[in-house]
């Protein structure tokens, strides 16, 4: 089976689109033209030409069609007026909902979830990268599989075809669920190969960008590393990992990391597809939490940024607010405010080159915050808690007396734990054979 086979690709001549929002009880108006604002850019970064939009308020979702009858039929019409091509849903839909809306409407469906990992397919450069969003595309449209090949379900008695053979419809899902368990395998190596190289990069500090799509955050990185790599004015244009090394002051050098860009209303399910960049962002032991301040949403980004790095358990770590684009505000006096609100602030304009030194600042002194320096006694024969020491720490002096190494070493204060523990533990063994 080729890869990407069940990709839904939009191609170069853009397809003429319609866009679908509902609104549900407990949700405002103005949330979802907001969220199609967002869809609207996502289906420009796909390829596709927004032509109209549509909002329905629902009490209760149908489930047969996500929409009211009466939609359908105002849809089934204008797709016909307008010449479209594509109807795209900003929820994710489920298989019998898409497989009922493409037969009463004729035209392609197309849901959130789905756009998105179509740009993630062509956004994706490096191998692993490459390897987490086919494995994301044939999960999600595994259970899609009648909708998408329909011609699949005809079962014609015809020579060759008679009998209680394997259909061909079950003998694509059969070959899409041994390739995600050989993608899965994959994974497992290519995780183990990152998990090496972020062994190596472990006594060097890192610095990871993070917040929601379309900040500047590669801007950022550009500014900070002085180089010039690719930005875009779209939605998820940085998908792979970059990092690059920064000096903060003229004693601490950083590897400062860029991610992929947080949006709204991502499915859990993709967050699997975001796996390489949030990885590294996991591995960081500071985070620069990039805001578009020229945004009039801005504190709902945020929050959406907020709730995925709790998701991933990385909320906790030494973060700085960077709010990004103040060239673009004509109005300051919000940031005495957001000062007043926040531990550490920062103001910039990575285009502009606008408090760039102020951040790498911040950044050295929160390190320079964060290390400790203290001195402790280990056993010369235990060879492997010293390596591990080496790795984790930086080792200032080292002497030998008598069996044991006494290391004078800095390291943050989770890094100090985890080397008293394994001493500890150490002594525990020693302790316990003894006995």
């Amino acid at each position: 089976m080729k890869d990407k086979f069940y990709k839904v690709t939009l191609p170069d001549k853009k397809e003429r689109t319609i866009l679908v929002g509902v609104v549900l009880p407990g949700m405002s108006k103005n949330q979802e033209t907001e969220s199609l604002q967002e869809l609207a850019a996502l289906a420009d970064t796909a390829g596709a030409a927004v032509v109209d939009t549509f909002i329905q308020d629902r009490k209760k979702i149908n489930i047969a069609t996500l929409i009211g009858k009466g939609m359908v039929n105002i849809l089934s019409r204008v797709v016909v007026e307008k010449n479209i091509q594509t109807i795209i849903f900003d929820v994710d839909l489920s298989p019998v909902q898409m497989r009922n809306l493409e037969n009463k409407i004729n035209r392609k469906i197309i849901d959130r979830s789905g756009i998105i990992l179509d740009i993630f397919s062509f956004r994706a450069r490096s191998h692993e990268a490459k390897v987490q969003v086919e494995l994301a595309q044939l999960e999600y449209y595994l259970p899609r599989l009648t909708r998408l090949w329909a011609h699949l379900t005809r079962q014609e008695a015809a020579i060759g075809t008679r009998g209680p053979g394997e259909t061909q419809l079950e003998s694509d899902r059969r070959l899409i669920r041994k390739r995600i368990a050989v993608l899965k395998k994959e994974l497992k190596k290519v995780e183990i190969q990152r998990h090496n190289r972020r062994r190596r990069r472990k006594k060097v500090n890192k610095v990871a960008l993070v917040g929601y799509t379309n900040v500047g955050k590669s801007s950022l990185m550009n500014s900070m590393a002085d180089e010039h790599l690719f930005v875009e004015n779209r939605l998820f244009a940085t998908l792979d990992p970059t990092i690059r090394s920064v000096n903060v002051n003229n004693q601490e050098k950083v590897l400062l990391i860029d991610t992929v860009g947080f949006i709204r209303k991502l499915p859990h399910h993709l967050i699997a597809a975001f796996r390489s960049t949030l990885g590294e962002a996991g591995e960081a032991e500071v985070l620069l939490h990039v805001v578009d301040i020229s945004h009039p949403q801005y504190d709902e980004q945020m929050a959406t940024v907020n709730q995925i790095l709790k998701d991933l358990n990385i909320i906790d770590k030494p973060t700085i607010i960077v709010f990004n684009k103040i060239d673009k505000l004509e109005d300051r006096r919000i940031f005495s405010e957001l000062k007043s609100n926040f531990n550490r602030v920062v103001f910039t304009s990575a285009l502009k080159n606008i408090g760039i030194n102020k951040l790498k600042e911040e950044i050295a002194d929160i390190f320079q915050q964060e290390q400790i320096e203290k001195e402790i006694v280990v056993p010369a024969d235990q060879t492997k808690i010293i390596s591990q020491i080496h790795e984790g720490a930086t080792v200032l002096n080292k002497q030998y007396e008598n069996s044991n190494v006494v290391i004078k070493l800095r390291a943050t204060k989770p890094e100090l734990n985890r080397i008293q523990s394994l001493i500890e533990d150490n002594n525990k063994d020693d302790t316990d054979n003894k006995g």
